[in-house]
């Protein structure tokens, strides 16, 4: 598996302790940024990495920012991104066997580090489930046609 992974100004402590979450699972993985605490715009963040990962450049991605709302919504804008915003462990597993998700985005301001690799842990070990799921991410795969 090759993961992206980046995040805004917001994410960058926690986007640390998942690089080393992921050299730890042996995983590899790139890393988009951002290097720096000032304020940047989290689209030019979350926008490469979803199109890395809807190119195939990538397996997944994973996006941190402040809340994980507004990578989500970025990194969902572009074509072939199911990312889902993850904050327990449920919805990590949840989402990868129900939903294919192929883009995970956290909040470094709305949960630790320790929960964090957590679910990044969870979220990079299941697979999707498939039968009836895939039915359902098929329409959500034709829709963007």
């Amino acid at each position: 598996m090759k993961v992206a992974i980046a995040s805004d100004h917001g994410g960058i402590h926690i986007r640390e302790e998942l690089k080393q979450l992921m050299n730890d699972m042996q995983i590899s993985y790139e890393d988009f940024g951002c290097d720096c605490e000032t304020s940047v715009d989290y689209p030019d963040y979350a926008l490469p990495v979803a199109e890395k990962v809807a190119g195939g450049e990538f397996d997944r991605g994973i996006l941190v920012c402040g809340t994980g709302i507004g990578m989500s919504i970025a990194a969902n804008k572009v074509k072939g991104i199911r990312c889902a915003l993850v904050h327990d462990l449920f919805t990590a597993k949840v989402t990868r066997e129900h939903n294919d998700t192929n883009v995970l985005a956290m909040g470094e301001r709305v949960i630790g580090p320790g929960l964090a690799r957590e679910i990044a842990r969870v979220w990079l070990e299941t697979e999707f489930e498939g039968g009836r799921h895939a039915t359902r991410v098929g329409k959500i795969t034709s829709y963007e046609q």
